[in-house]
């Protein structure tokens, strides 16, 4: 095979190739790499079929043009190769689903001799990966490659060329039939994930809805700017998601941004996928791309086509040429700047972005000798030396970033086994701790019916009540966010009298008294009467610990148009710092019991059931007040 690559910007088809010397050839293949737009691309077509009728062209429209070893913009680049061979097919679809577009498109050219699938979709209303899978649905065997059309940045409306009919909105394809033919594929990434790891959390195919929990604007704005975001997609598109697939690197770059702050992407995602942003790997990009088709390779390439994503030339424009000289000084290159790239690897056809796909044919057996050598561009040239380096920097500064990233992680999880560990043996130590605390409590009881009481025993009751207390808040905590705490119709004035009386015996104990004062003998309210407990006793026994010695504590009910109003006085030190009193762990006065755990407790489940909190403390008297909703 042979094939013959021609530059046509600013010339006629006629003023650019001698046409004469195709016109004895069978089986010839044109592809058409087309910046300069639709018309052109159906002024060049037409005149190849008047010329060449013979001949299977199909075309694209693009992100720039790839001839041997240069890069061109807004030019056409004509690529006829001449098979000796091999037999080629061709054909379209236009239908709606993209799906089916690839399923039909497939069963149109492949055969049993199919050795590739060149492949070009419009960039603007296909799904690229549901496409490649109604390929791979058809035929899963079959080499891939080629990508979808371009329109300079623009992303208004790509278009793809069968012969003389021009498509924008399907597929173009050619199989290349044959027993002698060989072909190898390759790609390069060199697009690095850095930062830190997200979650797509709303997406639907290739349109994503929310990523952190944030809009995807929102989210390209906060590690892009502004300025980034604001002009989505045709900026940016150097920044795409990566995730990781069966390990393979996926990157996903944008193509189109929506009023309501979603985007779509050249490709799909799914709810649950963890990625990161991503950045061009300079250093990567600038090393010789042919050491590693050569270690890979088996064949002696004639021809190399590449379809190369429109991220990489515009990231490195003054470098893109690295890529492409070392395969031009082999053998005629050409291939155009996509939208997303198609390969295929280990049965299944991939969408790609921020890649290199790499297609090389031959119809001769020999092996290729040996070439790896520093690209001319590179020689000698200072700035790429900065940028190598300044990637670097990047590189090495993220993986120093993970490697921390994961010692804490690690740490975490140490820290969390822990907490789970403590939380397992506390909620077994309350459990076991219940049985004898009742036993206790019983056996008091019955002893002081048959002997009547002593002070001993009084003794032995309050302190087996103040275990109770910091008992039940303990158990309280543990099952709190296990059990679904119910409300039901509770007597506010009769619970209150109720816990009164269970902690009187204690406040004797401290030579103080309970005084409970109420407007009325009910008072109805709409809540759960193990979170009621929990602020009633702890501020009883609070009052009882911090109460000077023969004050008596006041308990009152009182009632407000929507309010119960429950309130806790006594005389007591003032309280220097209101705002700690419920924080966890803080006690004002150290040489008091207690875990300092009973007003946080109060205070979280005050927030959960909508009760307002006052406290006023002064060198009189302090107060805590509880408003509960009437029912």
């Amino acid at each position: 095979m042979k094939t013959y690559n021609y530059n046509l910007k600013d010339k006629t088809l006629e003023a650019s190739i001698n046409l004469n010397q195709f016109k004895n050839s069978k089986n010839i293949l044109i592809q058409i790499f087309c910046g300069e737009g639709e018309e052109k691309l159906k002024e060049i077509t037409n005149a190849l079929l008047i010329n060449l009728p013979q001949s299977i062209i199909i075309g694209t429209t693009t992100d720039g043009e790839i001839k041997d070893k240069k890069i061109s913009i807004l030019n056409t680049v004509l690529s006829i190769s001449i098979f000796d061979k091999t037999e080629i097919l061709a054909s379209y679809a236009d239908g709606k689903n993209s799906f089916d577009n690839g399923y039909n498109l497939a069963k149109k050219i492949v055969t049993k001799d199919t050795k590739l699938l060149i492949l070009f979709a419009d960039g603007t209303s296909t799904n690229g990966e549901n496409f490649l899978k109604g390929i791979e649905a058809f035929d899963n065997s079959v080499p891939i490659c080629g990508g979808m059309a371009g329109d300079n940045g623009k992303f208004i409306q790509t278009f793809v060329s069968y012969q003389n009919i021009l498509i924008k909105n399907g597929a173009v394809g050619v199989s290349l039939n044959s027993d002698y033919l060989k072909v190898h594929n390759d790609y390069r990434f060199n697009w690095s994930p850095i930062g830190i790891e997200h979650t797509i959390d709303k997406v639907e195919d290739n349109r994503v809805y929310s990523i952190n929990g944030m809009l995807p604007i929102d989210f390209y704005a906060k590690y892009l700017g502004e300025d980034v975001a604001s002009t989505l997609p045709s900026t940016g598109i150097e920044f795409p998601l990566i995730s990781e697939k069966d390990g393979f690197q996926i990157a996903r770059a944008i193509i189109a941004k929506h009023k309501d702050g979603s985007i779509s992407f050249a490709g799909n995602l799914q709810k649950g996928d963890k990625v990161k942003l991503g950045f061009g790997n300079a250093e990567l990009i600038m090393q010789n791309p042919i050491e590693s088709f050569d270690k890979n390779s088996s064949i002696k390439p004639e021809t190399f086509f590449l379809y190369s994503c429109m991220a990489r030339r515009r990231y490195m424009p003054n470098f893109i040429q690295v890529e492409v000289e070392p395969f031009a000084k082999i053998a005629p290159t050409s291939g155009f700047f996509t939208y997303a790239e198609f390969f295929h690897y280990n049965n299944k056809n991939l969408l790609l972005n921020q890649t290199l796909t790499i297609i090389a044919l031959t119809e001769e057996p020999t092996k290729i000798s040996k070439m790896c050598f520093l690209p001319e561009s590179l020689q000698k040239n200072e700035h790429s030396r900065v940028i190598r380096a300044l990637t670097h920097l990047i590189q090495q500064s993220t993986k120093d970033y993970d490697e921390q990233t994961k010692k804490l992680n690690q740490e975490k999880q140490y820290s969390h086994d822990l907490l789970s560990a403590q939380k397992q043996f506390l909620r077994h130590t309350v459990h076991e701790t219940n049985t004898p605390l009742s036993s206790i409590m019983w056996n008091i009881e019955l002893h002081e019916m048959e002997f009547g009481k002593n002070r001993y025993l009084t003794n032995i009751e309050v302190a087996m009540k103040n275990l109770f207390s910091i008992y039940d808040d303990l158990s309280y905590l543990i099952k709190k966010d296990q059990i679904i705490y119910t409300k039901q119709q509770i007597d506010l004035v009769d619970y209150t009298r109720t816990r009164i009386d269970f902690f009187s015996q204690v406040a004797i104990k401290a030579h103080s008294r309970l005084i409970f004062q109420t407007s009325q003998n009910q008072k109805i309210i709409n809540f759960n009467e193990t979170k009621l407990q929990r602020i009633i006793d702890n501020n009883l026994t609070n009052a009882i610990k911090y109460s000077f010695e023969n004050e008596d504590i006041y308990i009152i009910i009182l009632e407000t148009k929507n309010h119960y109003k429950l309130q806790f006085t006594s005389h007591s030190t003032l309280i220097q710092d209101p705002k700690k009193v419920f924080e966890e762990y803080y006690r004002e006065e150290k040489i008091k019991e207690g875990f300092g755990l009973g007003l946080n407790l109060v205070k979280r489940i005050c927030d959960e059931e909508e009760v307002e909190i006052d406290l006023e403390s002064n060198k009189n008297f302090t107060t805590f007040t509880y408003h509960f909703k009437k029912d």
